[in-house]
């Protein structure tokens, strides 16, 4: 089988950075290389090292450039391609005004195939290669959000949308359809090559308490799937979750009513926690996104990452597209760090990159599959330039260390920063 060798600067994290100083938490390779056959990374190492065990393989140089792991992005809308950067008020005001009508049109195939083709192309062209995606109510998304996914070899999670309330008629379903629909689509999609199926209530303003215990029903049948909702985002939507579940203690006594709390839960935003709510997700090991180019758009308030992690709590990070405004989590790792240190929180670039790549897939319990370069994973990765543009490359003229290097990249890049991305080994940029 054909193999391929990939020199350049290898960085990949085996813990989670504690500090500036915390340089046993990853390997870093000056002169590296990775030796891929057959979609997975069989060596890393030395470019020597690694070399010596190729057996007439492709040689590609990406010098002076960093080779990464692919990087994760863990709460964005699949069907909100073309809402992105749509001048609106906050979060209630911008779902009515600009998102459900967007969604409407994913009933039919043939716009939702066409869509699916643009939203890899943006995902890929930024670096990216998993996500957790919303899909629209309508099985044809899903149907194209995975047949896309499957064409690329691309691991990624997904699940359609689940609305039986407070939408237009054109996105509703019923806590009986919706089961139905979510329980075809788990057994055609999830665990089809690298897919995996995310149980998705839209969230508690969405949906009856009917079907939240229709989505526990599925959660108790398939543990293995993820679930994924929203939490706290918005203050509005607080007030207006608790006048619609007045017996709930909260709002995420909402989805642990329904049995939807569990370690595989990925709740966006969760902005706004009771204390009763941090201690069950600290208690129950579900795991808060962090969405701060969404957050800053919509004025929806400041994630206190610092406040959870104390707690134990797992924290993702994402971009949240489209009320996010960028697809690069490059640019969402700059957005979260001044949001962080708004709160007096410090975010290490080491901390950054570990979480964008190994932490995310950590959250997943994936960090075997994906988000390092580690023989055996999954050959996704990225090759970033920190002097993609002008600006960056004079910033770095000054740079003299690999922390001083990846700062430029998240607080500098964008997809101009992404030379090349890999999904199972093979090219996806050019």
């Amino acid at each position: 089988m054909t193999q391929k060798l990939l020199r350049g600067r290898v960085l990949s994290f085996v813990a989670e950075p504690q500090g500036p100083e915390d340089t046993d938490s990853f390997v870093y390779h000056e002169d590296g290389a990775l030796l891929i056959e057959a979609g997975k990374i069989v060596a890393m190492g030395g470019y020597e090292a690694v070399a010596s065990k190729a057996d007439g393989a492709e040689v590609v140089d990406h010098r002076p450039h960093l080779l990464l792991p692919g990087f994760i992005d863990l709460h964005l809308h699949f069907p909100q391609v073309q809402v992105i950067a749509s001048w609106g008020a906050q979060l209630l005001d911008w779902l009515n005004t600009y998102t459900f009508p967007a969604e409407v049109g994913f009933a039919d195939a043939a716009h939702a195939n066409t869509m699916a083709r643009a939203f890899y192309d943006q995902m890929i062209g930024h670096g990216t290669t998993t996500a957790m995606a919303y899909c629209s109510v309508h099985e044809a998304s899903v149907e194209a959000y995975f047949g896309e996914a499957a064409r690329r070899d691309m691991c990624m999670i997904g699940g359609k949308v689940l609305m039986d309330r407070n939408a237009p008629d054109g996105l509703l379903d019923t806590a009986q359809t919706g089961y139905d629909a979510s329980k075809r689509l788990i057994e055609k999609w999830h665990g089809q090559g690298r897919a995996r199926y995310a149980i998705t209530p839209r969230f508690a303003i969405t949906s009856t308490p009917a079907q939240l215990h229709a989505a526990g029903a599925l959660v108790a049948e398939h543990p293995e799937c993820f679930i994924q909702t929203h939490l706290s985002e918005n203050k509005a939507e607080i007030a207006y979750t608790l006048d619609l579940y007045p017996q709930a203690r909260d709002y995420l006594d909402v989805y642990q009513m329904a049995g939807l709390v569990t370690e595989k839960m990925f709740l966006g935003h969760a902005i706004h926690l009771e204390g009763r709510e941090i201690d069950a997700l600290s208690e129950m090991g579900a795991h808060p996104v962090f969405c701060p180019t969404s957050n800053l758009f919509l004025g929806s308030g400041l994630f206190d990452h610092g406040g959870l992690k104390a707690r134990g709590i797992q924290s993702a990070i994402a971009t949240d597209i489209g009320a996010g405004t960028s697809y690069s989590m490059l640019q969402t790792l700059n957005e979260g760090y001044k949001i962080l240190q708004l709160q007096g929180q410090a975010l290490h670039p080491y901390q950054a990159f570990h979480w964008i790549t190994r932490g995310n897939a950590m959250t997943l319990g994936m960090q075997s599959e994906i988000g390092t370069l580690e023989a055996g994973s999954a050959a996704d990765l990225v090759v970033l330039d920190a002097r993609a543009t002008s600006a960056m490359d004079l910033r770095m003229d000054a740079a003299t260390t690999l922390a001083q290097e990846l700062f430029v990249l998240m607080m500098m890049g964008d997809d101009r920063a992404v030379a090349q991305t890999y999904v199972a080994g093979v090219t996806q940029k050019a």
